[in-house]
């Protein structure tokens, strides 16, 4: 069964906030292995400018997550994510993420559109500090394959 298109466009209420934890940006460091000391150690964090150690780019996706959840879990959409394929990550940086940082995101399907039989879900994470202030712009693309018996029927 397709996605509903008619659901693009719609947002959805802010996460609960994330408090961003120097042992967590070190745990998620470790865990992509990246060695920078920035991650790590308040000294060379402060050396380069920021208030506390900063976060590797793709840790944002800990907090988009947690707003991706509420879309996956919406039964209007008829997504099967026992289906889906995560296709695309992006994201687009006012500002790094800092250790300390309390953090929601807002998310919002931008587009659903077919594909060699298959669903594209696009969805935007507008990620801000509970404050409002603006952090990071993160993209996500779904692919939702169908379901086994529309796979056989198509090819028939």
């Amino acid at each position: 069964m397709p996605l509903d298109a008619s659901l693009v466009g719609k947002t959805y209420p802010p996460t609960e906030p994330y408090e961003v934890g120097r042992e967590k940006v070190r745990e998620f460091a470790d865990a992509i292995g990246d060695p920078d000391a920035a991650y790590r150690d308040e000294r060379v964090a402060r050396e380069l400018g920021h208030a506390d150690v900063v976060a590797p780019p793709t840790f944002a996706v800990v907090v988009a997550f947690r707003a991706l959840d509420v879309i996956v879990a919406d039964p209007d959409l008829g997504l099967d994510y026992s289906r889906v394929l995560h296709g695309d990550q992006r994201f687009a940086y006012t500002r790094p993420v800092r250790a300390g940082d309390r953090l929601s995101a807002t998310a919002t399907i931008d587009t659903i559109r077919a594909a060699a039989g298959n669903d594209l879900l696009t969805v935007r994470s507008e990620i801000a500090t509970v404050d409002g202030e603006h952090v990071c712009t993160a993209t996500t693309t779904f692919v939702a394959r169908p379901a086994a018996a529309e796979d056989a029927a198509e090819q028939r």
